[in-house]
């Protein structure tokens, strides 16, 4: 690490990418980064910050900078052409935050799904007690010199976690995802466990997940879950709209009673997943439970606002496992009202691989929209659209174009959730406008 540079983002504006540059921007070195004008989420965070944000371009580039490429960005991005022609250092993003975990107690946190949220959760509670670093993939990142631990997400995608050898991980789930990279589930399997194979003092792993009870490691696994063959168990569990509350047992002995202010199952196995690692490292159960109850979420993960009587809800799943997951958590949280979702599939080799799975979760909803697919950076066209999913779903998808969404403001009193991985936060934004347009005036 150098303070005499000017780290350079090319991509800042990545979930990942945003959080690194937050994190170095706390710990006092000089930073910067470029991106596409359109507005994304996490720049929010960088300008509050006072980050520069420029358009990509060559003429970013030069002497006295050291490039953090984004792993979206091939090698033939124009701004890395210019630093490989300056000879400025670059370093890819898995890679350079590979390198800063050095000097840490670190915790890496992976899985198909969930990762983000345990990531924000463990990092909640971590730094109300102690110097805590940490980057989540919602474009949350703190950093500060004297950290004890360093919590970081670990993304699976195209093995970019490999770069890591954190003291500990937290595995969430395995599952089939990232199509245009994996060949199959077994591929998968194979890529958390080489994972795996790097950390140094032990793994935490959902033991209700059959994939990650089938895992080949090197380092003693604590399993946590609420099956009764887990070494961290919740019994107990209630589920209102408040939030979910249970009591852990480690290793058949009473841990504590938990109440979280989340919803869902999910919820309950990420706090397991948290109370498994302070269990092992032995620290104090009743600060944990304090912490516990005051975590608000991560941003893009079941976030809420209401519009009159209707209450919007913004969630980054963009797999089918997500979207069960969140319906889910509608339901705890919203018993007695319609539950609407507003879809926009994320890249056409997802949608392609997981079609059936998506049609037969959105049928779960009251009620199914649907958004044109998101390209992404990744790929530009694919031989499926939007309509061929809508003819899954096992009840009418109506196609929405941003120019029209009156088909929404049939609804009263009922929950709408914008789901994807996209830019489906536009069709967000366009609604409340709408909505905000077509309420009665109050005299």
């Amino acid at each position: 690490m150098n303070k005499e540079t000017t780290y350079h983002f090319t991509g800042i504006k990545g979930s990942g990418m945003s959080a690194l540059a937050l994190v170095l921007h706390g710990e006092g070195y000089k930073v910067q980064g470029s991106d596409l004008a359109t507005y994304f989420f996490t720049q929010k965070g960088l300008e509050e910050a006072h980050i520069p944000i420029m358009p990509f371009s060559a003429e970013n580039i030069h002497e006295g900078l050291t490039i953090i490429a984004g792993n979206a960005f091939p090698d033939s991005h124009e701004e890395l052409v210019a630093a490989r022609e300056l000879g400025i250092p670059i370093i890819r993003y898995h890679k350079f935050l590979g390198k800063l975990l050095d000097g840490y107690k670190s915790v890496a946190i992976t899985g198909s799904h969930g990762k983000t949220s345990t990531t924000g959760l463990l990092a909640h509670v971590l730094s109300a007690m102690e110097p805590t670093s940490y980057l989540i993939g919602d474009g949350t990142g703190f950093g500060v010199e004297a950290s004890e631990y360093f919590v970081l997400e670990a993304c699976e995608y195209k093995r970019h976690f490999m770069a890591y050898k954190p003291d500990y991980a937290i595995m969430t789930n395995i599952d089939f995802d990232h199509p245009d990279y994996y060949t199959d589930i077994d591929d998968v399997q194979n890529a958390f466990e080489s994972f795996g194979r790097q950390v140094k003092k032990g793994i935490i792993a959902c033991g209700d997940d059959e994939r990650l009870r089938a895992l080949e490691a090197d380092v003693p696994v604590t399993y946590y879950g609420i099956n009764e063959d887990n070494d961290v168990i919740a019994k107990n569990i209630t589920r209102d709209t408040k939030g979910s509350h249970f009591d852990a047992y480690v290793d058949g002995q009473f841990f504590g009673r938990f109440d979280i202010p989340t919803f869902g199952t999910h919820n309950i196995l990420n706090a397991l997943a948290i109370i498994a690692f302070y269990a092992l490292n032995e620290l104090d159960p009743e600060q944990l439970s304090q912490h516990l109850a005051t975590f608000s979420g991560v941003k893009r993960r079941f976030s809420e606002k209401k519009v009159g009587d209707i209450t919007i809800i913004d969630d980054y799943a963009h797999h089918p496992s997500e979207i069960r997951a969140t319906l889910d958590a509608a339901r705890q949280k919203y018993p007695d009202k319609q539950i609407v979702a507003v879809f926009q599939p994320h890249t056409f080799t997802r949608t392609i691989a997981l079609m059936s799975d998506f049609a037969q979760v959105l049928s779960l909803a009251d009620e199914v929209f649907l958004c044109d697919i998101f390209a992404s950076v990744r790929e530009q066209k694919g031989e499926v659209s939007i309509q061929d999913l809508a003819d899954l779903v096992d009840k009418e998808a109506i196609v929405l174009q941003l120019d029209n969404l009156s088909p929404l403001l049939k609804f009263k009193d009922a929950v709408i959730i914008f789901m994807g991985a996209g830019d489906v936060q536009k069709f967000e934004f366009a609604y409340e406008r709408l909505l905000s347009e077509t309420m009665p005036t109050q005299n």
